[in-house]
């Protein structure tokens, strides 16, 4: 039950031709948005190993080059046309990932993608087998394994304190008028070829899921909708998902709640086993619950998401992603997060929609 794609993609890549070590790894950044500043401030600043090199694609490319003193390429074709480039980070809309994955491989450069890797299983499918056939690295960014807060309730987990996981809920709940906001700066998330605002956040809740349990995904029955008229993608979907060894979770993500929304909602999850349980928001708690009473037992630092995109404590997961890519790299390795990981997560997605769409349970894998 368990030999799995993840498995059998880690088994085409034990032939995996080692490339030549570098001294440091040089860095192209695809993407000037708002991740690209942040990952660019990253390879420049935090990540050891590595150097940010040159910068491509937006309309604030040639700024965000010129405040860390690099390249500002006209084009993603010459940015990977250069010899001192090793490697490139994909901070662009997810309908656009396949074919500059496809261009990077061809051109001999290890690839890190945002997440959703892909708004596809399919197109998934595609990004691995072009960066196996380069012989390139293939990453995807998945920084809900790199929070201090997330890697402790892991922790709870593989420590046995919960006992067998039996139960999770996972709720990531925004209000409408913040989704507005948020179309409004990125018309791409309309886009019916991408995964829209659902992906863009259900592709952290599940590969969390997965991550927390370790186990693979076998069942999806979902329903899925838009309550308001933003354009593209439902924004509402609520699932229950069946893992192996009978383990049950229960999703909801949506971006249409009125305001003030609910209380720590943003991001949350929830874990229940057989002797204890856990609650955790990403930004302000991680409780567990056992025996007669619940005690806090971690509390993250606080920054102002918007007003602070380059404090230390809003980057340590996206440090934690950088640097275990560029150490897969110059360690000759395979990432520890790679394509089998970025592509499970879309595989849950995906399900969902069908499952929306058809009105019947899924079985996986697609």
């Amino acid at each position: 039950m368990r030999r799995r794609f993840s498995e059998k993609i880690n088994l085409s890549l034990s032939n995996f031709v080692r490339v030549s070590i570098v001294q440091t790894i040089g860095v192209g950044m695809i993407g000037s948005g708002f991740m690209g500043l942040t990952y660019s401030e990253v390879v420049a600043k935090h990540a050891k190993g590595c150097q940010l090199v040159a910068v491509t694609g937006g309309r604030r490319a040639a700024k965000l080059a010129e405040d860390y003193g690099v390249a500002a390429e006209s084009s993603v074709d010459t940015l990977l046309a250069r010899d001192d480039i090793h490697a490139v980070l994909l901070a662009t809309p997810d309908l656009d990932r396949l074919e500059l994955t496809l261009k990077a491989a061809a051109a001999g450069k290890h690839v890190l993608a945002e997440k959703p890797m892909a708004p596809t299983v399919a197109e998934c499918d595609q990004m691995i087998a072009a960066c196996a056939a380069a012989k390139v690295n293939l990453g995807v960014v998945k920084t809900e394994r790199f929070r201090k807060i997330t890697m402790k309730a892991k922790e709870l987990i593989d420590n046995g304190i919960l006992g067998p996981v039996q139960m999770l809920r996972t709720v990531s709940a925004f209000p409408l008028p913040l989704s507005r906001q948020l179309f409004e700066e990125r018309q791409w998330m309309s886009d019916p070829r991408g995964g829209g605002l659902f992906m863009g956040m259900a592709s952290h809740n599940t590969d969390f899921l997965r991550w927390l349990t370790g186990r693979n995904a076998i069942k999806v029955f979902a329903h899925a909708t838009s309550y308001s008229d933003i354009p593209g993608p439902p924004l509402s979907v609520m699932a229950q998902i069946v893992f192996e060894d009978n383990i049950m979770a229960h999703m909801w993500i949506t971006g249409e709640l009125p305001n003030p929304s609910l209380p720590s909602s943003e991001v949350r999850f929830q874990a229940f086993g057989r002797d204890a349980m856990f609650d955790l928001e990403n930004f302000e708690y991680l409780d567990v619950g056992k025996g007669e009473k619940w005690e806090r037992i971690y509390t993250p630092e606080r920054f102002d998401y918007l007003k602070e995109p380059k404090s230390p404590i809003r980057l340590f997961p996206h440090i934690g992603v950088i640097q275990e890519f560029i150490d897969s790299i110059r360690e000759e390795r395979t990432p520890k997060v790679g394509g089998a990981e970025g592509r499970a997560a879309v595989e849950i997605c995906e399900a969902c929609l069908i499952s929306a769409k058809t009105g019947q349970a899924v079985t996986l894998p697609l």
